[in-house]
């Protein structure tokens, strides 16, 4: 089942019969090539400008690879995949790297992808010199002001910050670009249920403050539930169910998004109120 295709003019992102296929270096021979293995299977999407896109699904659904494949840093195997009206499914790096600075990605585990020999400021400050910003030390306290945390905090390094702050960090490395997407890659599943909330706090008001459009990956359905608009469930690949969040949970059409609804753990009320 694929999504119906919006037919709003102003989707940020359509994408056509998406398809990736990746080497399966599991079974790869010892001489020769790997066999191929078949990630996506022909996924249709639009994505509506300013809005929240929900991705979900359980481990090995897809729903990395589909992000990555959406901001071309996996080449895709068939289909296409439109940024603002143009085509980019098969442009070369010089070609897409005036668009990179439009759709940023905010990854999974800060700790890995902050240069832990950097100040935050300088971490916040490398991409716009590289994409030849201007006002740099402003853009910097800025992105900090955004994302909830004092410009202090520009002389720390990732080492010194908690686990909710380094994701923020992330965060205002990602807006200081002025980008017009975001693609968030579980960026909360390693965070505390305090921490998880401000986080998701700090995106839903950037969201409506710069405009932005995100498209936010998870396997935790509560966590789509706050935040998202809309809600594409995958599973091995292919699109199980894709509609609004409040149809989506009152009521749900596949039986596989039912067996995701039912792996939501009950509120804990002495847990912090979302």
């Amino acid at each position: 089942m694929n999504p119906d295709k919006n037919t709003a003019a102003d989707a940020l992102f359509s994408v056509t019969g998406l398809e990736v296929a990746l080497p399966d270096m599991a079974a790869k021979p010892a001489f020769g090539r790997a066999p191929m293995i078949q990630i996506l299977k022909g996924i249709d999407l639009d994505i509506t400008r300013g809005a929240v896109l929900g991705i979900v699904g359980g481990s090995g659904s897809g729903k990395s690879t589909f992000g990555r494949a959406l901001l071309r840093l996996i080449e895709p195997s068939a289909g296409s995949i439109r940024f603002d009206g143009r085509d980019i499914t098969h442009l070369d790096e010089g070609a897409l790297r005036p668009i990179r600075r439009r759709m940023q990605m905010i990854f999974q585990d800060p700790m890995s992808s902050l240069n832990p020999r950097r100040r935050v400021g300088a971490i916040i400050a490398d991409p716009l010199s590289l994409h030849g910003f201007d006002e740099i030390e402003r853009r910097v306290g800025d992105a900090l002001d955004h994302v909830g945390l004092p410009r202090s905090f520009r002389q720390r390094y990732p080492h010194e910050l908690s686990g909710g702050q380094r994701q923020r960090v992330g965060i205002a490395r990602a807006i200081a670009l002025e980008p017009e997407f975001i693609l968030a890659d579980e960026i909360v599943s390693g965070l505390d249920v305090s921490s998880q909330a401000q986080v998701l706090n700090v995106l839903g008001s950037l969201v409506k403050e710069l405009g932005l459009t995100l498209a936010f990956i998870s396997h935790d359905l509560s966590v789509i539930r706050r935040l998202c608009d809309r809600v594409m469930v995958l599973q091995r690949g292919a699109v199980a169910e894709y509609a609004d969040t409040d149809r989506l949970f009152s009521a749900p059409q596949s039986d596989y998004t039912r067996e995701l609804m039912d792996a939501i753990p009950l509120p804990d009320p002495n847990q912090a109120n979302w």
